[in-house]
């Protein structure tokens, strides 16, 4: 078996965007007009250019000018037309399938385009076919980066301790007796849930979560908070605050052992995925596919830095965007492990 290292970042990416793709469209992108290299890409070029400092954000009535003046939004106005190509080639693909086939398969495409032809609307939405692009566009960018980025801060914080890397392959491997984890065993593996939280409090894929804005006026504290004031919730700090957390800084799944604390909504010390009927949609599709991805890497492999590393050699620096994501690709050295 080659012990050379394996770009865990650019695996976590692939492996979440096809797992999305499934959901969605029916199929995972390799090979084709649809390629996975390309979509990569396309996403990638979206991502960029949604981090891009925009003066509009600022300054929304004369903004615009300066963004036109220094290029972000024709940077902008280009990636997202590439992406709204890719999702009309997507839509008219399964168009095509169900007016050739009976179409027993559904994804999520096919329901809202079933939800379309059935003449879905509601007070504040009419379904159309730029709605649905819109839709997926959304699915896309909230839950590929989320996923592959929180796998990536899972796999440094074991390799920078190796003590609960060693202790939580232990916890797999006496578990699960047979060669992969299914998704069914999960419930079996409690240390493994106590890492995943501990990798959300220090590393939450969106340190702001996505904005609110106020719909009337009230105060807060003393402050006077008009409507239509944006508001973010810093859930980084909350996850590090030494009100809440005993040795805040420290990857300590143990922390967990004997608290009910959980990140779906219903505890404020721990909100990765935001809270109330705004908490982000997608959360269970997340959890299970972080986890299962984890367990499997854990079970089926030993891991190592590349040589001549140490563990805190290991880059912790970020690259902020839609999510905050490890900025220098995370290459391990795989170890098949056998049992």
């Amino acid at each position: 078996f080659s012990s050379n290292p394996i770009d865990l970042s650019d695996k976590s990416y692939s492996l979440t965007a096809n797992i999305t793709t499934k959901i969605a469209f029916g199929k995972s992108f390799r090979g084709g007009e649809l390629d996975n290299q390309n979509f990569q890409k396309v996403m990638r070029r979206a991502v960029d250019a949604i981090k891009s400092f925009s003066i509009t954000d600022f300054f929304p009535r004369f903004g615009w000018i300066v963004d036109r003046i220094s290029g972000v939004h024709g940077k902008l106005e280009k990636s997202f037309g590439e992406m709204d190509a890719f999702f009309q080639k997507v839509v008219d693909d399964r168009m095509n399938f169900h007016n050739a086939t009976s179409g027993n398969e559904e994804n999520i495409v096919d329901v809202l385009l079933k939800m379309k032809r059935d003449g879905f609307q509601s007070d504040e939405l009419i379904l159309t076919q730029d709605c649905i692009k819109a839709l997926i566009m959304d699915i896309f960018l909230a839950g590929v980066d989320t996923g592959a980025g929180t796998i990536v801060w899972a796999m440094v914080e074991l390799i920078r301790n190796p003590r609960v890397m060693k202790k939580l392959q232990d916890h797999i491997r006496s578990h699960i007796k047979k060669d992969q984890v299914k998704e069914m065993d999960l419930e079996r593996l409690p240390y493994l849930k106590m890492v995943v939280k501990e990798v959300l409090r220090l590393h939450s894929p969106a340190p702001l979560l996505l904005p609110r804005e106020t719909t009337s006026h009230f105060k807060l504290n003393g402050y006077d908070i008009r409507p239509k004031t944006h508001l973010h919730v810093n859930v980084w700090a909350i996850g590090r605050d030494p009100e809440c957390w005993v040795n805040p800084e420290k990857f300590f799944p143990e922390r967990f052992m004997e608290s009910n604390i959980d990140y779906k909504g219903q505890d404020y010390e721990l909100l990765p995925f935001g809270g109330g009927r705004r908490i982000c949609p997608g959360i269970n599709m997340a959890t299970i596919t972080i986890e299962l991805t984890l367990a499997n890497l854990l079970h089926c492999f030993d891991w190592k830095l590349v040589d001549g590393m140490k563990e805190e050699d290991v880059d912790m620096e970020e690259d902020f965007g839609l999510t905050v994501a490890k900025k220098s690709p995370l290459k391990l050295v795989p170890i098949p492990y056998l049992s």
